[in-house]
């Protein structure tokens, strides 16, 4: 399995830190944003990865090169402008091929994430060996997490493995996800697309499979959370682990 860092993003929310520095080069205890997905990535077998930019990538090239020094295989999906994040996919599907993928956010910090949780998640037969005709099987599989502070209302119910747009109790999704690219066959690629409106439609289809994360995620979004997650453990807010 391949799987795609979306890094594109100008990080607006963090300046003046990302004035200079792209956001998923800002380190959080001790490396990187980035390189703890890429390292995490290879401890799980996954090593083909491709990365988008746009905002400062010279520099998060810079930094992994071709990705030989972590053991992986970085290839870059360059954008003149941050194309969204299913924009995103459709300019990389010549890097990423055909096959399901794994796509995480730059920004997100999960360390603790087990990534060979994802590599058999989007399952083409039932229990009994029979092929799922392609209106039933599952386009994509979207890991969730309990609702952050910054997002009360989550976006997802769940029901069983089942992600539904109208369900209770609600999650939030985590930005991490296995999808099939027949997902992004609607989007031309160098188009700006978001990938919400996707996940509603395949989610209104019964198609969308996913399950709750529970440990450790942070979308980082503000300077002091980022000062929060570097601080002493002593003096972290109890919801920074």
């Amino acid at each position: 399995m391949k799987a795609m860092i979306f890094a594109a993003g100008r990080g607006e929310r963090m300046r003046p830190l990302t004035d200079t520095t792209p956001k998923p080069l800002l380190v959080v205890r001790g490396r990187p944003l980035i390189v703890w997905h890429v390292v995490n990535l290879v401890k799980a077998g996954i090593t083909d990865i491709v990365i988008n930019h746009a905002h400062l990538g010279e520099q998060i090239e810079a930094l992994l090169g071709d990705g030989s020094k972590y053991g992986a295989n970085i290839q870059y999906s360059r954008e003149g402008t941050a194309l969204e994040t299913a924009g995103g996919v459709a300019a990389a599907r010549h890097l990423l091929g055909e096959e399901p993928f794994l796509a995480i956010s730059a920004d997100l910090f999960i360390p603790q994430f087990d990534f060979t949780q994802v590599l058999d998640v989007l399952h083409d037969k039932d229990l009994w060996g029979n092929p799922y005709p392609p209106e039933k099987r599952d386009v994509c599989w979207l890991y969730l997490v309990p609702n952050p502070d910054f997002h009360p209302d989550g976006d997802f119910g769940l029901t069983m493995y089942t992600v539904n747009n109208d369900g209770t109790p609600r999650y939030t999704f985590g930005n991490i996800g296995v999808y099939r690219m027949e997902l992004f066959d609607g989007i031309t690629p160098g188009s700006h697309a978001k990938l919400g409106p996707l996940l509603r439609a395949a989610a209104e289809r019964g198609q969308v499979g996913g399950e709750v994360y529970t440990g450790p995620w942070h979308n980082l979004g503000t300077v002091q959370q980022l000062e929060q997650l570097n601080a002493p453990l002593s003096l972290r807010p109890a919801s920074i682990q």
